[in-house]
């Protein structure tokens, strides 16, 4: 049995948000030394992507603050339901199309940032301006922070 906590970070296409989130997670957790902690993966709820870097905004973004989104693009997949130990959605869409799939262990990204006082999906910046990059960046920051936090209090 592993001591790794394994999570899985799911939007819509897995080029944007999800696989900042999993570059995000990734960065804070080596930065704080528990990387050895963790198995982390991103993936999407549909097909479109599969195979392809994130999109050249998210990567912009994230390499403007220093972070690599390691990820190819992939869709969730049965098998993932049981791999993972915590399924991170990003919208209520998400969850629900991945709730339809049978799954129990999936949480809302956002229902871990403590500063939180609305809304809790993460909006899609696929057909925004590059500045809803920025944002997605600094709400999945927040959210990863919380989420550590929570999985490494003792």
């Amino acid at each position: 049995m592993s001591d790794q906590t394994r999570l899985l970070f799911v939007c819509l296409g897995n080029i944007c948000r999800s696989p900042m989130a999993e570059g995000i997670f990734l960065h804070l957790a080596n930065e704080k030394g528990l990387s050895d902690r963790f198995i982390v993966d991103s993936a999407g709820t549909g097909a479109w992507h599969v195979g392809k870097r994130p999109d050249s905004r998210a990567l912009a973004t994230a390499n403007r603050f220093g972070i690599e989104l390691p990820s190819v693009a992939r869709q969730v997949s049965p098998s993932d339901f049981e791999a993972f130990d915590l399924i991170l959605a990003m919208d209520r869409s998400n969850r629900a199309d991945l709730e339809d799939l049978g799954v129990t262990n999936v949480r809302l990204m956002r229902s871990f940032d403590a500063t939180l006082t609305g809304e809790y999906d993460v909006p899609d910046p696929y057909y925004g301006d590059g500045d809803g990059f920025v944002k997605v960046y600094e709400m999945l920051t927040r959210a990863c922070d919380g989420l550590i936090e929570h999985l490494t209090r003792d």
